[in-house]
């Protein structure tokens, strides 16, 4: 299977690539849908998709982990002896065209992506443990669900401590089984407009206060 390249983004303008962000589910989207994203909720994904919600500023974090991917993807070759490469597009689903990916790089010789992350020394204790968070697997499967690729690279910056390389391989179960969740998601939320049901969590609560400020 080959991904259908939706757009190129080589010197797109940022406003521009958040619409087109619009049009599916990417891989930051994954994890929040099927509940394992501590920071996002299906119902934060919903009010994207359909301009429901406030852009998010820009914060220190994000600008951080932009400008640190490079070093990140630099690292990860110095350790592996791999190389990687940039797309440059926002790829599609052949078959689903509903799943998205901007993947942050390619693995030259292999039929394999890469994912570069950047976090805070309080995360060191469970990535030097071999453990790193829920989100970024399920990430790291959406891509390979888009892609077809045999397997995903994860490599973590863990700020001023340790950098850290994982390995995901493949599994035809977890890949068709979060393809039916998006697929359930995008037909019977996104398409029909009927939000998911407010999960009580933090960014639920306070995108709701931001939606109806004077309920």
């Amino acid at each position: 299977m080959t991904a259908v390249t939706l757009a190129k983004t080589l010197d797109m303008p940022r406003d521009e690539w958040l619409e087109l962000r619009r049009q599916g589910l990417g891989g930051s989207d994954a994890a929040a849908i099927v509940g394992l994203d501590r920071y996002r909720s299906a119902f934060d994904v919903y009010a994207d998709k359909l301009g429901l919600r406030p852009e998010i500023p820009d914060n220190e974090a994000m600008r951080q982990g932009r400008d640190l991917e490079q070093y990140v993807a630099e690292r990860f070759m110095e350790a592996t002896g791999k190389r990687v490469r940039r797309r440059n597009a926002m790829l599609q689903h052949p078959e689903y065209p509903f799943m998205i990916a901007d993947i942050d790089r390619w693995v030259v010789g292999e039929n394999a992506g890469f994912e570069a992350k950047t976090t805070s020394v309080l995360n060191r204790a469970k990535f030097s443990q071999g453990e790193f968070p829920p989100n970024y697997y399920v990430q790291c499967v959406h891509y390979m669900a888009v892609t077809g690729a045999e397997r995903w690279y994860l490599a973590v910056l863990v700020l001023n401590k340790a950098f850290h390389v994982f390995t995901i391989e493949r599994d035809e179960a977890e890949i068709n089984a979060l393809i039916e969740a998006e697929k359930h998601f995008w037909e019977n939320h996104v398409l029909k407009q009927i939000p998911p049901t407010p999960d009580g969590s933090e960014s639920t609560s306070e995108l709701l206060k931001q939606m109806f400020p004077e309920a």
